[in-house]
């Protein structure tokens, strides 16, 4: 978990940018490792052999020697002869020794032991921090047959390797800069081939979020041949297809919307015809006999309430057509919500808590109607006491209406304000329409000003019931239809 949270956390350009650098650093300290080790091997190897043959050029002019034991003074000889400017010798007969010239004692038993069994041995040290080449072996003595034999007499060439330590230190440092100058061009080509790969990368992730954000015309610019053509020609397709299905998904729901609104609108003459007709059969329904007057009376009532739904019709389509508007005047708060409540003979029903004074400019037929809402939603589906309370500061009119019932649902609430939303799913008839709550929601957003909004909320009390709070900009601007 934590490596895919730390993969997502580095962005595509700096994960780019580390694989190149490794990858370059890693090539470029395999190639100078190995060339700085061949190099360093062939480097002391032709030092060594150097030695060796110097050394046995050397001893050519004394070999054999004629004489022995020797003397120290012939030691001393010996050891000037055989020292030049690139090192010393070190002559070694049994107790007696000689050095050709001043240096440190650097033999070693290893190299003695090598050399005392007849053997030309060489050996590399360090000391005091510099490097140093040794190079040992035993003269032979000549008999009087012409055959000879080991004499006993050691001789060893001490030579310093600083040079060749010079060498390996430039190669050294060659290599070091050999691996900084790969490091800054892996870099540069992966700063390339991150421009070349991210760009196209760019453009695919703004033309997304434009066209997430409504804008179906957004197409991106193919360029090339390569998987990111593929990917840009895809997402061009792709936002062809999703443009032509949502022009014809708001063609279609243009088309709806204008069908519900002229079938409301012709429905209303009608529904007046209708209501004029029921008007008279309310008068005569106490008289009629049984079916006939619960018969009148049905009609009555459906007619009103189809009289309702069409009004409720007309008005969302004002709504979604951008044409409501709001009729502003300075309006008595508590004076409006009282005059509703009393038209709808709620007054004496309703806990309310209006205190006086509260003055906002409003549109109040639609304070009227989501007041009537509120309320007659509270009656309908909550439980008495119902009751309305108005508060008010600078800024903002704020009504709450709450009841006594069991509240809304959890799963309710996020779809209170939808359009023929009912939380009873199982009733196929009910009193409303579904289309109240959503009405109310619509005239409260309606009412603005500057970046201010109206705005409707649901929730339930902490003691139960719900509760919808009402909010109102004090000062609302000369204009409605913005959604």
């Amino acid at each position: 978990m934590t490596r895919w949270a730390g993969a997502r956390f580095l962005g595509l350009r700096v994960r780019l940018l580390l694989t190149f650098a490794l990858l370059g650093v890693t090539t470029t300290a395999a190639v100078a490792s190995g060339s700085y080790i061949q190099a360093r091997t062939v480097i002391l190897q032709q030092a060594q052999d150097a030695a060796v043959m110097a050394l046995t050029e050397q001893l050519t002019k004394v070999y054999p020697i004629a004489q022995l034991p020797p003397t120290q003074d012939d030691l001393t000889l010996l050891a000037q002869r055989l020292s030049d400017r690139e090192g010393y010798a070190v002559v070694i007969y049994r107790d007696l020794r000689a050095q050709g010239s001043e240096g440190p004692d650097l033999l070693t038993p290893e190299l003695r032991q090598d050399v005392g069994e007849g053997r030309i041995a060489w050996q590399r040290i360090s000391r005091d921090e510099q490097p140093w080449l040794l190079v040992g072996t035993q003269l032979r003595f000549a008999r009087l047959d012409g055959t000879s034999r080991p004499s006993g007499l050691e001789v060893y060439s001490v030579r310093t390797l600083a040079p060749e330590q010079q060498s390996i230190d430039r190669l050294a440092n060659l290599a070091w800069l050999t691996g900084g100058l790969s490091l800054v061009l892996a870099v540069l080509l992966a700063l390339l081939a991150a421009r070349g790969v991210l760009r196209p990368v760019r453009d695919l992730g703004r033309a997304a979020r434009r066209l997430g954000e409504g804008d179906l015309s957004t197409r991106l610019t193919v360029r090339g041949t390569d998987e990111l053509a593929d990917v840009a020609r895809t997402f061009n397709d792709t936002a062809g297809t999703l443009e032509r299905q949502v022009g014809e998904l708001r063609r279609m729901e243009s088309d709806a919307r204008r069908f519900v609104a002229d079938v409301s609108h012709e429905l209303r003459t009608p529904l007046a015809a209708m209501t004029a007709v029921t008007d008279v059969l309310d008068e005569e329904a106490e008289h009629l006999p049984g079916d006939a007057g619960r018969a009148a009376r049905l009609v009555s009532r459906e007619t009103q309430n189809l009289t309702q739904l069409v009004n409720d019709l007309i008005e969302v389509s004002r709504f979604d057509s951008g044409t409501a508007r709001l009729a502003l005047d300075d309006v008595d708060v508590a004076a409006a919500v009282t005059a509703s409540l009393r038209i709808r003979g709620w007054l004496d029903r309703v806990r309310a808590d209006l205190p006086p004074g509260v003055v906002a400019r409003l549109d109040p037929r639609r304070l009227d109607v989501i007041v009537a809402n509120l309320v007659g939603n509270a009656f309908r589906h909550g439980a008495e006491p119902v009751s309305v309370r108005l508060r008010a500061d600078p800024d903002w009119v704020t009504i709450e209406v709450a009841d006594q019932g069991p509240g809304l649902d959890p799963q309710v609430l996020p779809h209170v304000f939808d359009r023929f939303y009912k939380a009873d799913t199982a009733r196929t008839r009910s009193e409303g329409s579904g289309l109240g709550l959503a009405i109310s929601w619509e005239n409260a957003r309606l009412h603005r000003h500057g970046d201010r909004r109206g705005s409707l909320v649901a929730d339930n009390a902490p003691g139960g019931g719900a509760v919808f709070t009402l909010r109102l900009p004090r000062d609302t601007a000369a204009a409605g239809g913005a959604r």
